[in-house]
C-alpha cells in the first residue's frame, strides 16, 4: 500500500516572497482547445530578496513557449512540470525588471474546475486556491498583491460577453471575427482574485448611488434562459451594499460590481474582485422552482462574496494559514445581515439557531475526528482540504466572541482601526486581533489560543444554592480533549451569558468570563432556588456538561426569555429521552403543544423546536454508535409526537396557509415551514390516511417550497403515491437543472423504509440515470455526497454495502475531480466512533482506497489521516 504523503506545509516556517510584483499585464486569447496566455510582469525584490536569488514561478499543465527579460530572449531558466525557474536576473534582481512569458492552456480538459475551465460553451476561472498557477507561470501566493491590466479576446459570434476584474476600460473589434476587452484593477491584490469570464451570457442590471453620493452599477450574468431567475439576487446584493455601509462604514470601491453564474462549480461561491462567480444555485430564484432555504441561501451566500470586497480582497490573508481570517470574519458579517433582513428579535433568534444546527452537525464531529484542526492551522498539505466547517463556521463563532466580549460598538471600533491600519494589505488573524485589543484597550493574549487550538472546549458546571444564606453559586471547570498533534491544550477564554429565572423575574443577564481552570461565582440575595439559563443565545462554541433535572429543562423550555436556550432546552429534553430509548412522557407531550398553540411565539421558532437533534448530532453524544438504533429511536420518538399531537398538527396545517401571491420574507417562510412541518407529522402518524392531502398539495401548490415538501413527504415515509409524484415532478422539470438536483437529492436521502427497495439499489440506478454526470459538482452532491453523508440510517448498513459503494464513488471521482472526491472520503472519517461491525466495515473501504496507487494528494491526505487516527 502506498503510504508516502505529499510535502506538508508548515505556518512557522512561512518566508516572505524573494519578489514581489508591482503591475501584470495579461493578454488571453481565448479557445477552448488552445488559450494562448502572454504576460507581463513588473518585479521588484521582496522582503526576503537576497542578491542574486533566482526568480521562481510556479504553474502546472502549462505548455511553456517563451521567456523575454527586459525585452530580450532569456535562456538560463530551469521548467519542470510544477516551475519555472529563472536564473541570471539583471543586475542581480536588485532593481524593477520585466518578465515576458507565453504559455498555453488547455481550457476543455480541465474537468478539475480550477483555473481556466469551459463549462456549457462559455469560459469561468477559479483561482481560490491554487488555480492561477493553471493560467500562467507566476507567484502563486496572497501575500504577492499587484495591479492587474487585462485583455481579452476571442471570437465574437462565440464569445460576446468578455469580463474581468475591475473597471472596463474599452472594447475593440478586431479582425476574422475576433474582439477584445480591456479590463483595469485599480486595487493591488493577490493572484487567487483574478478572474474572466467569456461567453454568451445576458445581465440584469441595477444603477445605485452610495453612501457617499457615488452611482454604481451593478450586473448579474446568466445564460439567457435564466434572465427571469436572477431578481433575488438582485436585491440581495443591494441590501448588502447598504447594509455594509449602515453597519460598518464599508462602501463599494468600484465603478460595477458583477456576479456571475456557472452551473460547474466546486464551490458555492468566489469573491474575485469586482466580478464574483457563483454556482448558480447560489444565484438562480423564482418561486415556481426554489424553496424558501434555497431563497434565504442565495440572500446569505450573495452578501457574503460581496462582503469579502473589504474583508478578504482589500484586505487579505498573508499565507492559507490565515483563511478563517477572511472567512470566519465574512461569514460572521453574513450571519449578522441575514438575522436583520429577519425584520425581528424573534427572527433574529431563528437564524442564530439554524447557524448553531449547522455548527453542531458538522463543525462538532469535525473538531473531535481525525481532520482536526485550529481554525488557523499550523500545517497542511493540501490547502483546499482546509476550507472547512471549522476555518468558517467556527471561525466565525470566534469572532462573534470578540463581539459578545466587546461590545457591538467595541466590536465596530476593532474593526475600523483593522480596515485603518491594513488597507492595501496582505496580513494576520493575530494583526485581528491586536485591531480588536488595541482599540478596547481590552487584553485578548489568551483569547488567542482559540486560534491554535483544535477541538471543542468542554465546560462541566457545577451548581449549589443554600436556603439559608439565599445564596446561589456556580463553578464552572474547562478541558479540552486532545485532538491531532495537540496533546495538551491551553486554557481557553471562553464568555458565557447568563441569567438566574425566579418567580420573581428580577434577575439580569451577565457576562461571565472564564479563564482559569475552575472559576467559581457567587450570586447572593436569591430568595429561592433558581433555574440557571447558561451560554445564552450560545456565546461560546463549547459543550456544557451541565445536569439540569428534567424539570429545570422544561421549565426552561415553557419560559426561558432567550429562545436560543428555549430551544437548546427542548434539544436536550428530546437528545436525552431519544439515547435512552424513551418515548416522550406526557410532561413533554404537554410543553410541545403549549409552545405550538402559544399565539406569541413566531412560526419558524415552533418549526426548529419540534424539529428533533440530527442523528450525526446525536452520534458524538455516543462512545460506540449503532446508526441503526439510533434511527430507531428516534424515529419512535417522533411518531409519538405526531401521534399524540395529530389534532394539533392537523390544525396547524390549516392555519399555516399563505394565501395571496409568493412571498419570500420571513413571516410567510416561516407559516410555510411549520405548516410543511406539521403535514411530514400527520404523515408519520398515518401516511395511508394523511397522503391523499399530500398529494393534493402538490398538485395545487404555486411554489417550490410547498411542493417539494409535499413530495418529500410521501418519499420518506414511503407512501405508494410517491412514484407518480416523482415521475410527475421530473417531467415538469426536466430542463431546469437545479430541480433536476432536488429530485436525485430527495431520493438519495430516503430513510429506510419497511416494505421497500434499500435506498442504496435506488441511488445506484439513479448514477446510472441520463442526467447524471459524474463531472458535474451539483449532480454528484445530490446523489452520492446525499446518500453517504445526510442519509446515515441508509447508508450505515450492517453488511457494508453503503461502504463499498463510497469506495466505488471516490475512486470514480478522484482522476476527475479530486476536490470534490476528497469532500465525499470524510463521510468516513469518524469511523472508530462506531460499534462494530460497522466499523470493521469501514475500515476496510478506506484500504480499499487508500491501496489505489494514483490517488490524487486530495483524496490522499484525508484518507491516510482517518486511517492514522
Amino acid at each position: 500500500m502506498k503510504t508516502d504523503l505529499p510535502q506538508s506545509f508548515r505556518r512557522l516556517e512561512y518566508r516572505p516572497p524573494v519578489y514581489t510584483f508591482d503591475q501584470v499585464e495579461l493578454d488571453i486569447a481565448l479557445d477552448p482547445a488552445r488559450t494562448i496566455i502572454k504576460s507581463r510582469i513588473e518585479v521588484l525584490p521582496g522582503k526576503s530578496f537576497e542578491a542574486g536569488a533566482p526568480l521562481v514561478l510556479v504553474g502546472h499543465e502549462l505548455e511553456f513557449v517563451s521567456l523575454r527579460i527586459n525585452g530580450e530572449a532569456h535562456r538560463h531558466f530551469e521548467l519542470t512540470p510544477d516551475f519555472l525557474t529563472i536564473h541570471s536576473l539583471p543586475k542581480e534582481g536588485k532593481e524593477k525588471f520585466i518578465v515576458e512569458i507565453i504559455c498555453v492552456c488547455v481550457p476543455e480538459k480541465n474537468t478539475s474546475l480550477m483555473g481556466l475551465y469551459v463549462s456549457n460553451g462559455n469560459f469561468f476561472t477559479q483561482c481560490e486556491s491554487e488555480g492561477f498557477r493553471k493560467i500562467t507561470y507566476f507567484l502563486d501566493r496572497p501575500d504577492v498583491m499587484a495591479r492587474y491590466r487585462v485583455t481579452l479576446r476571442a471570437r465574437e459570434a462565440e464569445y460576446p460577453v468578455l469580463l474581468s476584474n475591475g473597471n472596463l476600460l474599452k472594447t475593440e473589434k478586431l479582425p476574422n471575427g475576433w474582439h477584445s476587452a480591456i479590463w483595469e484593477d485599480p486595487f493591488p491584490k493577490p493572484s487567487y482574485l483574478f478572474t474572466l469570464v467569456a461567453g454568451k451570457l445576458e445581465c440584469i442590471e441595477e444603477t445605485i448611488t452610495t453612501s457617499s453620493g457615488a452611482k454604481k452599477l451593478l450586473q448579474i450574468w446568466v445564460e439567457p434562459h435564466d434572465l427571469q431567475k436572477t431578481r433575488h439576487a438582485m436585491d440581495s446584493l443591494i441590501a448588502s451594499i447598504h447594509w455594509d455601509e449602515k453597519r460598518f462604514g464599508l462602501e463599494l470601491d468600484l465603478e460595477r460590481f458583477m456576479i456571475v453564474a456557472v452551473g460547474d462549480f466546486n464551490m458555492g461561491a468566489m469573491e474575485n474582485k469586482g466580478l464574483n462567480i457563483f454556482n448558480t444555485k447560489f444565484v438562480l430564484a423564482q418561486p415556481e422552482t426554489a424553496t424558501d432555504a434555497d431563497f434565504a441561501n442565495i440572500e446569505s451566500v450573495v452578501a457574503h462574496e460581496y462582503f469579502h470586497n473589504w474583508t478578504g480582497n482589500r484586505v487579505t490573508c498573508q499565507d492559507w494559514f490565515q483563511l478563517s481570517l477572511k472567512e470566519g470574519l465574512t461569514v460572521f458579517r453574513d450571519q449578522e445581515f441575514s438575522a436583520d433582513q429577519m425584520g425581528s428579535e424573534s427572527g433574529r433568534a431563528v437564524k442564530r439557531i439554524e447557524d448553531v444546527r449547522l455548527l453542531r452537525q458538522l463543525q462538532f464531529p469535525e473538531d473531535a475526528g481525525p481532520m482536526a484542526h485550529p481554525i488557523r492551522p499550523d500545517e497542511y498539505q493540501e490547502i483546499s482540504n482546509f476550507y472547512t466547517v471549522t476555518v468558517y463556521e467556527k471561525g466565525s463563532e470566534v469572532v462573534r466572541m470578540y463581539q459578545t466580549l466587546l461590545g457591538i460598538e467595541g466590536f465596530r471600533k476593532g474593526m475600523d482601526l483593522y480596515f485603518k491600519r491594513h488597507d492595501g494589505q496582505a496580513v494576520t488573524c493575530d494583526d485581528f486581533l491586536m485591531a480588536m485589543a488595541d482599540a478596547n484597550g481590552k487584553d485578548l493574549t489568551q483569547f488567542r489560543n482559540w486560534y491554535s487550538q483544535a477541538g471543542t472546549p468542554r465546560v462541566k458546571l457545577e451548581e449549589h444554592y443554600d436556603a439559608t444564606k439565599k445564596q446561589y453559586q456556580i463553578t464552572l471547570t474547562q478541558s479540552c480533549a486532545p485532538s491531532p498533534g495537540q496533546p495538551d491544550k491551553k486554557l481557553f477564554h471562553i464568555p458565557l451569558k447568563m441569567r438566574l429565572i425566579t418567580n420573581s423575574d428580577d434577575q439580569v443577564e451577565q457576562l461571565l468570563e472564564l479563564t482559569q481552570a475552575s472559576q467559581t461565582w457567587t450570586f447572593d440575595n436569591i430568595d429561592e432556588r433558581p433555574v440557571l439559563s447558561i451560554n445564552r443565545n450560545f456565546s461560546a462554541p463549547i459543550h456544557l456538561d451541565f445536569e439540569q433535572s428534567e424539570a429545570d429543562l422544561l421549565t426552561l423550555f415553557s419560559s426561558d426569555d432567550d429562545p436560543f436556550n428555549r430551544w437548546e432546552a427542548g434539544q436536550k429534553l428530546a437528545m436525552q429521552m431519544i439515547l435512552n430509548h424513551r418515548l416522550p412522557d406526557k410532561q413533554l407531550i404537554d410543553a410541545y403543544r403549549n409552545l405550538l398553540m402559544d399565539p406569541k411565539l413566531d412560526p419558524a421558532f415552533k418549526d426548529l423546536a419540534l424539529t428533533l437533534p440530527a442523528e450525526s448530532y446525536l452520534y458524538e453524544q455516543c462512545t460506540s454508535v449503532d446508526p441503526q438504533k439510533i434511527f430507531t429511536a428516534r424515529r419512535a420518538f417522533r411518531r409519538e409526537i405526531a401521534k399524540q399531537l395529530q389534532l394539533e398538527w392537523a390544525a396547524l396545517y390549516q392555519q399555516m396557509q399563505t394565501p395571496g401571491p409568493f412571498k419570500s420574507d420571513a413571516v410567510d417562510a416561516g407559516k410555510r415551514a411549520l405548516k410543511n412541518l406539521a403535514l411530514s407529522m400527520l404523515l408519520e402518524a398515518n401516511t395511508a390516511v394523511w397522503a391523499p392531502m399530500a398529494v393534493n398539495q402538490y398538485r395545487i401548490a404555486d411554489n417550490m417550497t410547498d411542493r417539494y415538501a409535499a413530495l418529500a413527504g410521501l418519499v420518506i415515509h414511503g407512501a405508494r403515491e410517491a412514484t407518480d409524484c416523482l415521475s410527475d415532478f421530473y417531467e415538469r422539470f426536466t430542463n431546469d437543472a437545479l430541480v433536476i438536483d432536488k429530485w436525485f437529492g430527495l431520493q438519495s436521502s430516503r430513510p429506510p423504509v419497511d416494505g421497500l427497495e434499500p435506498t442504496l439499489g435506488n441511488v445506484k440506478k439513479l448514477r446510472e440515470h441520463p442526467a447524471f454526470k459524474m463531472n458535474n459538482p451539483n449532480r454528484v452532491r445530490s446523489v452520492i455526497h446525499t446518500f453517504c453523508s445526510n442519509n446515515p440510517a441508509s447508508f450505515h448498513q450492517t453488511d457494508g454495502s453503503g461502504y463499498e459503494f463510497w469506495a466505488d464513488s471516490v475512486l470514480a471521482l478522484d482522476p476527475i475531480n479530486p476536490q470534490v472526491a476528497a469532500r465525499l472520503a470524510r463521510a468516513l472519517d469518524r469511523w472508530r466512533l462506531f460499534a462494530a461491525p460497522y466499523q470493521d466495515r469501514m475500515k476496510s473501504a478506506l484500504e480499499r482506497v487508500a491501496a489505489y496507487q494514483t490517488l490524487s494528494p486530495d483524496t490522499r491526505e484525508v484518507i491516510s489521516k482517518a486511517l492514522s487516527s
